[in-house]
């Protein structure tokens, strides 16, 4: 399985504003026999409809408190209108897809995070259903994947963190390597007044950084799930800025591109 697919995580928003040459590389790898599985998420777009509803929402250590109000429009945005955005982009550069949730064929299952009481109904991960995964790779459609989970039960919905339940898929999977596309060039250093970027990283500069201040803010999350994923098959997770002509194919021909963090 690990060999002929690889595991791509990137925010809605991210996704939406990518070039057409992003899906026409996609497209390439696609007819190569290397099918990107996606997860992606949408952060702006759902607070921006939760603000047009006049539903409340705050953020606790960087996950949303997810009411079961909250929860019908993160499903909606993500499962609905983004996830679906995609799959019309993917499929307008003539490659073929599927979009997913992590609720059909009970895709992802999830418990709730360990500060339910301060988060609500925010999951962790408990198990990916990969066998629903390599049947769709099988047929040669990339699974275009939206968060959610699903309890152990099968009746409550849980909010997933798209970067937590990137790096269970790609765990799950069992593949090498996960492409994080943002819209930053990688993880950045200051070198002499200079930012610039760092072509690797490991682990534990990685916490060294978020300790020193050099990693903040919404990059915390983005590289805390990288280093979770790297704990299971998945040997390196790289930084990229998607904008970049042909980023997917630079990265698997092992072009110096973006940021890899590695073990």
């Amino acid at each position: 399985m690990s060999d002929n697919c690889f595991v791509i995580k990137c925010g809605g928003s991210t996704l939406a504003a990518l070039p057409d040459s992003f899906y026409t590389d996609m497209r390439s790898l696609q007819e190569e026999g290397l099918i990107p599985v996606i997860v992606h998420g949408g952060g702006p777009a759902i607070s921006d409809t939760l603000n047009k509803l006049g539903i409340e929402t705050e953020f606790v250590g960087g996950l949303r408190k997810t009411n079961e109000a909250v929860l019908d429009v993160v499903e909606m945005v993500l499962a609905g209108r983004i996830n679906k955005e995609i799959v019309r982009k993917i499929q307008l550069s003539g490659a073929k897809a599927i979009g997913l949730s992590g609720v059909d064929g009970h895709l992802i299952q999830a418990r709730p995070v360990a500060n339910a009481h301060e988060v609500g109904l925010v999951g962790d991960v408990t198990d990916v259903n990969a066998a629903l995964i390599q049947g769709i790779v099988a047929m040669g459609y990339m699974p275009v994947i939206a968060p959610i989970g699903l309890g152990a039960d099968g009746g409550q919905r849980y909010n997933i963190n798209a970067d937590t339940a990137a790096g269970a898929v790609a765990s799950r999977l069992g593949v090498e390597r996960m492409i994080v596309v943002t819209d930053v060039p990688g993880i950045m250093r200051t070198v002499d007044g200079v930012k610039k970027v760092l072509p690797s990283v490991t682990v534990y500069d990685i916490e060294e950084m978020i300790g020193s201040g050099e990693i903040y803010g919404g990059m915390i999350p983005k590289v805390r799930a990288a280093v979770q994923c790297i704990q299971g098959d998945v040997k390196e997770v790289v930084i990229v800025d998607g904008s970049v002509p042909e980023v997917l194919s630079q990265v698997l021909k092992g072009g110096e591109i973006g940021t890899r963090i590695i073990r």
